[in-house]
């Protein structure tokens, strides 16, 4: 009984371990980084912006179509 309740006690402590060390070992982004991160994700956004558009474009006369106007 005793050794099941260590075990218990032992996985919030395991996270907790794991978490400040996984906190410690992260770095601020140097100025390089972070543009190379932004630009990547901006470039993201105008790519998945655009697909939206052109299926948004291609899917309201379809439903036109396939409706009727109705």
């Amino acid at each position: 009984m005793a050794d099941q309740l260590k075990e218990l006690a032992e996985i919030p402590r395991d996270f907790l371990r794991d978490g400040t060390m996984f906190l410690n070992r992260c770095t601020k982004p140097d100025r390089r980084e972070f543009i190379k991160i932004s630009q990547a994700v901006g470039i993201g956004f105008i790519v998945m912006g655009t697909i939206g558009y052109f299926v948004k474009l291609i899917h309201i006369p379809v439903n036109n179509i396939l409706v009727g106007g109705a």
